[in-house]
């Protein structure tokens, strides 16, 4: 079995500080990845309220949740992130990160789930209703619970789009994987590494991506509605 230590020293010098600087950048990794987890809920909270009222909303509900969400999907999500950091002054940086990936997701998130609410069949309101429920009870208990379900293979690409765009909250100086590895590259001396710590970091974002997808799938796949439209 071959030596760690001599397998190292036969790398090139710009791969040997990668390895040397793993400690750091793992750091940044679990920067990512809660930023990641925190957009996701932050965007759940906020679309999956917004999808129902668009649905199910009166008439300048339903226009101002469309208009809103319009615009944040229209809006570049470094400018969000900017705007909440520099404008609005949002602080911490995770904070404020957490804020525009969240509420640029949740934007997303509500037109995940409006299709899926869609997707249940108005018979199934109106039988609802008939049995005395109320539009509110028969949304929460018939519609939404199917629709969740239904949604799982949209949402399964909203986590990969939210978990490579906490890479933009570089841009205040948050101290995420891509932050970590351009503190690296950019050091005196090491601006050769370049090219390693990229693919170094690509492949842990890879990883990430591999891993979150496989385990949505196996989700969808335990909670689709046997012979339904998430199957």
């Amino acid at each position: 079995m071959a030596d760690p230590v001599l397998a190292l020293g036969a790398l090139s010098a710009d791969w040997r500080y990668v390895f040397g600087n793993v400690d750091y950048l793992l750091g940044g990794l679990w920067v990512t990845v809660g930023l990641t987890v925190a957009s996701l809920l932050v965007g759940f909270v906020a679309g999956l309220p917004a999808a129902v009222v668009e649905v199910y909303g009166g008439r300048y509900s339903s226009a101002l949740v469309r208009n809103v969400g319009v615009v944040l999907r229209g809006t570049p999500i470094v400018v969000i992130i900017m705007l909440a950091y520099f404008a609005f002054g949002i602080s911490p940086a995770f904070l404020a990160a957490t804020a525009a990936l969240g509420f640029r997701s949740g934007a997303y998130q509500t037109q995940i789930f409006r299709g899926a609410i869609e997707s249940v069949d108005g018979g199934q309101m109106e039988a609802a209703r008939a049995v005395g429920l109320s539009k509110t009870q028969a949304v929460r208990h018939v519609v939404l619970p199917q629709a969740l379900r239904r949604s799982v293979p949209g949402f399964q690409n909203e986590v990969t789009i939210v978990l490579k765009d906490t890479s933009i909250a570089f841009a205040i100086g948050l101290a995420e994987l891509f932050t970590k590895s351009a503190d690296l590259y950019q050091s005196i001396g090491h601006t050769t590494a370049t090219f390693e710590l990229i693919v170094f970091i690509s492949a842990i974002y890879f990883a990430l991506t591999f891993v979150t997808n496989r385990s949505l799938e196996a989700l969808n796949d335990a909670v689709a509605i046997p012979g339904g439209k998430g199957r």
